[in-house]
């Protein structure tokens, strides 16, 4: 199964989503490690996105040195996310380079710390970096836990040999809707079917209403009264 898709974000202007024609789309969410970095278009190709009918999953370009800092980053991250639903992974978008300047090790440990504060609230959680980053930067770990979305353009495939589930095959894609170049991707695995089954991503049943109750003792004119009271 193959899907073709495209990612987004306020760089490419305002969309017209009346127009667009993919089976999915990946959608910026912010980047940093504070709420004012949301995406200035994250709201707008949200909704707009929905409203076609395209299926979303979204991404967040990291700047996190640290664990701690990535985990910040994820609390924010989430937080833009919040009361939205996702058919596609959530991603940690890891290219810049005073982060990959840290080496293996430490963008691993970075990696582990972000994706797991996702999925511990929820949500599916993915990598994405080129296939030269994947392979020399990350820990066999990292290239097996995780969903991988590998970049490497203008090539017949990746040139990263560990798997994967998504590629970025383009960033000078044209599609109806959209003024200028989009990214263009290619998706391998049936993330819609795993990820609202598994009740991820915002996807979860909400739990029957559940009333809060109190046990109480009450004395009234030398009279003790006790029982249970009910929230209305």
């Amino acid at each position: 199964m193959t899907k073709s898709g495209i990612d987004v974000s306020e760089w490419q202007g305002d969309i017209d989503w009346s127009k667009v024609r993919t089976d999915f789309v990946i959608i910026r969410a912010g980047y940093g490690r504070e709420l004012s970095q949301r995406d200035k278009r994250f709201e707008r190709n949200y909704a707009g996105a929905k409203s076609a009918g395209i299926p979303c999953g979204a991404y967040w370009y990291s700047y996190a040195m640290s664990e701690d800092e990535a985990r910040r980053e994820a609390a924010v991250c989430m937080e833009v996310l919040r009361g939205k639903q996702f058919e596609y992974p959530i991603y940690l978008d890891v290219e810049e380079q005073k982060v990959l300047a840290l080496g293996r090790d430490k963008v691993s440990a970075i990696i582990a710390a972000f994706l797991k504060e996702l999925e511990n609230s929820g949500y599916f959680a993915g990598l994405y970096m080129s296939a030269y980053q994947l392979t020399n930067l990350t820990t066999d770990y990292i290239k097996e836990r995780f969903a991988v979305w590998v970049a490497n353009y203008d090539v017949p495939k990746p040139s990263y040999s560990g798997s994967y589930g998504m590629w970025q095959k383009s960033s000078k894609g044209r599609i109806a809707g959209i003024s200028g170049n989009v990214d263009i991707d290619e998706c391998y695995a049936d993330y819609p079917k795993h990820i609202i089954g598994a009740g991820d991503n915002g996807f979860s049943e909400p739990s029957a209403s559940v009333k809060r109750s109190i046990s109480a003792r009450l004395t009234v004119d030398g009279r003790t009264y006790s029982g249970t009271l009910s929230e209305e």
